[in-house]
């Protein structure tokens, strides 16, 4: 993309991705210059992406934070788009991403909404949609903070982006499980950490409230019995996660 001499580089950060890498890296075809940054994968990731041509770097992973400011450090370039394996970039959302980087304006950060397939469905109720992700980033305007649900923080304007990355989310109920569990123990430390201290009744009030918020202020309803399955594992969380913080007080209390 060379207008006004501004650079793109794509960047897909890896760990075990030999089922999602390729069609994610050919969906990327048009950027020109791919980086799969890799956490030291023990399937075919990496032999794959060299394979499809992209560039591979590998980084010990600590948490996301950190490997996505490590990714920006060691690539350059001027803009970053970050696109997690199991995404997928539509023609329409690169021909909108070339428009935005050679019109090179003041915006340093863009966000990026979502089509997640949940379950093998298209979910877009329940907080599901937008879904709006950090990815398409100014080199030295934007870095990375907080270990999980990573958050980045632009020294200068942001944009929001029309066309939607596609995102092929939880596979089944127990992809969900097995992602939750490790989520949540994150989330659990962060609130421990900031000495949220639930009392006996907040993980069912917790529960209440999150189950209440996905399926009726989220819309969660319209999407019928998968609308109701999707709030209710998300509220079963919820209140796993104040459950984890109470046994994080009680431990160090004893």
């Amino acid at each position: 993309m060379g207008t006004h001499g501004m650079t793109l580089t794509a960047i897909v950060p890896t760990l075990n991705e030999e089922e999602n890498i390729l069609d994610c890296l050919d969906s990327l075809a048009w950027v020109e210059r791919r980086v799969v940054f890799d956490c030291y994968s023990t399937d075919r990731t990496v032999e794959l992406a060299e394979g499809a041509g992209a560039e591979v770097l590998q980084h010990p992973f600590e948490d996301f934070a950190q490997f996505h400011n490590a990714a920006m450090e060691q690539v350059g370039g001027d803009w970053i788009f970050f696109v997690d394996a199991d995404e997928r970039a539509t023609p329409a959302v690169a021909e909108e991403i070339r428009t935005v980087v050679a019109q090179d304006g003041k915006e340093v950060l863009w966000w990026i909404p979502r089509h997640n397939y949940i379950f093998g469905r298209l979910t877009k109720g329940a907080g599901w949609y937008p879904d709006y992700q950090a990815r398409l980033l100014r080199q030295g305007h934007v870095h990375w903070e907080r270990p999980v649900h990573e958050i980045a923080v632009a020294d200068g304007p942001e944009g929001t982006l029309e066309n939607p990355l596609i995102h092929y989310n939880y596979d089944d109920v127990e992809d969900f499980r097995a992602r939750q569990e490790r989520y949540n123990r994150y989330d659990a430390q962060i609130l421990f950490e900031e000495g949220v201290r639930p009392h006996a009744y907040t993980p069912y009030t917790q529960f209440a409230r999150h189950f209440w918020w996905r399926f009726v202020v989220l819309g969660g309803l319209r999407e019928g019995l998968h609308g109701l399955r999707l709030s209710l594992l998300t509220a079963i969380y919820e209140m796993k996660k104040y459950r984890r913080v109470a046994q994080m007080w009680r431990e160090l209390e004893r």
